[in-house]
């Protein structure tokens, strides 16, 4: 028998210390004691940014004045499916209260890793510490470190909190050399620094993580890192999704959107197909292939996390909000 799939939406509210505010699910209610991000079933019908108002309407008391999309969990469970369909609650009016008599918590983004929460809410965890920039270093020829560094440190300056360095013509000793000094750059500005497809030298250079090409991937069985550093991989479709998924990739990026010279022969996805392919994904997706700063806002509409991109973010002249 076809379970049916319930649709759940879910509000993340930051208080003035910045930190999430998270409930705790009643003794009669099925994985009693957990907690989770405040929320609740749509009805029939009803729009998911519309429940998510009443619900926490009924739920915390709030009135939900603005929200966007963060995420959205498909999450299967002994006898039922749901949509996670998660929330950032970017203005509300009113105090939050226990309206349900439930236990609430405002918790620190780092110490949630501590607190029991359901698996569907894991990967929303995930998605509130990425950001919606991701830049990906042009592929400079090698030995050119000082044009490396610049651009590295123009772009912490300009807001970027996710790079990745990839540097495919690079001798090895000279990615190592050039991730040294990137290192420290992005240290000074709270910006994480991954490797394109080296693991073991991310490790040993004490980077934050790795971006796996999909031939790599595809290679693997699980995770090469460790839980504390960020695993992400290159996808182009359902299948290089899933696997992604199945090796415990923290995230994934998807392309191309548009056709670009560097996907010359991959058919352009666009925003219908994204969209449809990122609803099956259970890890944040950042949008890649040919976007701009301004896309961001439809790439959040189609589910992803943000977009990634080399051009867009990476010239001197790019501000970002």
């Amino acid at each position: 028998m076809t379970l049916s799939t319930i649709h759940v939406v879910a509000g993340v509210l930051r208080d003035a210390g910045d930190r999430i505010l998270l409930a705790q699910r009643q003794p009669d209610k099925h994985l009693a004691g957990l907690w989770e991000f405040p929320g609740g079933k749509c009805e029939p019908g009803e729009a998911a940014v519309d429940a998510l108002a009443r619900e926490l309407r009924e739920e915390i008391g709030i009135v939900v004045e603005s929200a966007r999309p963060l995420i959205g969990v498909p999450h299967a469970y002994p006898g039922e499916n749901i949509l996670l369909d998660v929330w950032q609650v970017t203005q509300y009016s009113d105090a939050v209260h226990p309206r349900e008599g439930q236990r609430l918590a405002w918790v620190e983004l780092d110490a949630i890793d501590r607190v029991d929460m359901p698996p569907a809410d894991r990967p929303a965890i995930t998605a509130l510490r990425l950001p919606d920039r991701y830049l990906i270093t042009p592929a400079l020829a090698p030995g050119e470190t000082e044009a490396l560094l610049r651009g590295i440190e123009r772009a912490c300056r300009k807001g970027i909190r996710l790079i990745q360095m990839r540097l495919p013509e690079w001798p090895r000793d000279q990615i190592a050399a050039a991730a040294r000094a990137a290192r420290e750059t992005c240290r000074e500005h709270g910006a994480r620094l991954l490797l394109n497809g080296d693991w073991q030298l991310a490790a040993i250079l004490g980077l934050n993580g790795v971006h796996l090409p999909a031939r790599i991937a595809a290679t693997l069985t699980q995770r090469p890192l460790p839980a504390g550093y960020w695993v992400g991989v290159s996808c182009h479709d359902a299948a290089e999704l899933a696997h992604a998924t199945r090796i415990g990739a923290d995230f994934a990026t998807l392309s191309p959107i548009y056709e670009t010279p560097s996907h010359a022969q991959s058919p352009a996805l666009g925003w219908e197909r994204f969209a449809e392919l990122v609803a099956e994904a259970t890890l944040p997706v950042f949008a890649l292939g040919g976007l701009e700063p301004d896309d961001i806002d439809a790439a959040r509409m189609s589910g992803a996390q943000g977009i990634a991109a080399i051009r867009a973010l990476w010239g001197a002249s790019v501000t970002f909000g």
